[in-house]
C-alpha cells in the first residue's frame, strides 16, 4: 500500500519552508533543493525565482508540528486543587 504523501512546507526551513518542503516530498536533502534553486534564480535573473517562491509560499500549507498553538493542550488554572 502506497504512503500518501502532501506538498507541505516544512519546519526545516531557512525563510518559509518551502525548499526544506519539496525536499521532503521527494525525500532528497534540503541543501540540495536549496542549491538548485539558488542556481536556477541567479541564471533567471532572480525575479522568476522570487515570484515563484512567494506564490508557492502562498498556496503551500504548513506541515503539522507539535509546536501549532491549535494543539497545545492549556490546563484551565481555575479547575487546580488547592491543598
Amino acid at each position: 500500500m502506497a504512503v500518501e504523501r502532501k506538498l507541505m512546507r516544512s519546519s526545516n526551513k531557512i525563510l518559509a519552508g518551502v525548499c526544506g518542503g519539496i525536499a521532503e516530498y521527494f525525500e532528497v536533502d534540503p541543501t540540495l533543493i536549496r542549491a538548485i534553486y539558488a542556481i536556477l534564480a541567479i541564471f533567471t535573473t532572480g525575479f522568476p525565482g522570487l515570484l515563484l517562491y512567494l506564490i508557492l509560499m502562498l498556496i503551500m500549507p504548513a506541515a503539522p508540528t507539535a509546536h501549532n498553538v491549535e494543539d497545545v493542550k492549556f490546563e484551565d488554572a481555575t479547575k487546580k486543587e488547592d491543598k
